[in-house]
């Protein structure tokens, strides 16, 4: 059986007509066929062609009922001067040609900026997809990043530095760490105070050969793990740290944030009837326990494949500004000297 795909035109204006092409598959063997094109290296750019002073972003999509979310951030990395372009990848293959279709074209009008924001309509719901070398990143850097995550522009600059500094490790925002129970003797994922060893894709910036190295590479082994990713819809960004620990033996570097908006945590109160319980309830991790034991057993399975753990631990943050620490009195109180 071929791979197919649909044409869904749309007439905006006599002037302007959109045309979407929308993938059809149906099996396994038709995933495994796109793998092998986009991994082919005939379809893959010259290194020496990418760009290095800007990144492509990339914003996994999947919820209608994010949406206008979604527009509202990608208009706001289109404003970057550090972004070439920004891809969002639709994963939902449910969501109709005509909303498609509304959706590319509204996105691509939305640029904030000199970077063009294109929809590019996912082949399956695997969150696998979100790693596809594709053609079209023309950047030595990407960022990966969810639909319900807002971050502001200072902080995406900073983090661009500090990976050009860095270009071999992975940065985030977002971190987590993993241990091990010695009571039930199994791995598990966590939250440290003090350390951490996996970046999540609410923002993960790396460089665009890990993409390769993701999908493409590994043989049997990432083939099994990828596999898996599948069957649990889970855990791509803890194998993602795997492959990237696995290639550098060194743990992700975390930038801190000036402002970073988590409209899908679990933790969001309703308060002001602003739909958040649209935008939070449809996330994957909004049933944390069930969801830390799941990443759990990722992490316990990946460590089988692999045959040892790669995962290392790193250590504080990096910040965008370093200011006085000493204190000094001033009237009745201890303050920073510099306030």
């Amino acid at each position: 059986m071929g791979v197919y795909a649909v044409a869904i035109c749309l007439f905006f204006s006599l002037s302007v007509v959109l045309c979407l092409r929308i993938p059809n598959l149906s099996s396994d063997i038709e995933k495994d066929t796109i793998l092998l094109s986009v991994c082919h290296p005939g379809n893959q750019p010259n290194p020496r062609t990418l760009r290095s002073d800007q990144l492509t972003v990339l914003i996994n999509g999947y919820s209608e009922s994010r949406i206008p979310l979604l527009q509202s951030i990608a208009a706001s990395y289109s404003a970057s001067p550090v972004v070439s372009s920004v891809l969002v990848l639709w994963g939902n293959p449910s969501t109709s040609p005509l909303t498609l279709s509304q959706l590319a074209y509204n996105l691509s009008v939305s640029s904030w900026g000199n970077a063009a924001i294109s929809l590019v309509p996912q082949p399956s719901s695997s969150l696998n997809a979100r790693f596809l070398p594709r053609s079209s990143i023309g950047t030595r850097a990407v960022l990966v990043c969810d639909d319900d995550v807002e971050v502001d522009m200072k902080t995406v600059e900073f983090a661009f530095r500090i990976w050009k500094g860095n270009p071999d490790r992975l940065i985030g925002i977002f971190v987590r760490s993993h241990d091990i129970d010695m009571t039930r003797k199994e791995w598990i994922y966590t939250v440290h105070p003090n350390k951490y060893s996996i970046v999540l894709t609410k923002f993960m910036m790396m460089k665009r050969e890990y993409l390769f190295k993701y999908s493409c590479g590994g043989g049997s082994p990432m083939h099994e793990m990828r596999k898996m990713v599948d069957e649990m819809r889970n855990c791509e960004d803890i194998l993602m740290n795997f492959v990237v620990a696995e290639e550098t033996n060194t743990g992700p570097l975390m930038v801190g944030a000036e402002r970073a908006r988590d409209w899908g945590d679990p933790r969001n109160e309703d308060s002001d009837g602003d739909g958040l319980r649209l935008v939070r309830d449809v996330g994957l991790s909004s049933r944390k326990a069930e969801h830390r034991k799941r990443r759990g057993k990722c992490i316990t399975e990946f460590h089988r494949v692999f045959g040892r753990m790669p995962l290392r631990y790193s250590y504080g943050k990096l910040v965008s500004s370093v200011g006085e620490q000493g204190l000094c009195k001033k009237g009745s109180n201890l303050v920073l000297c510099d306030h």
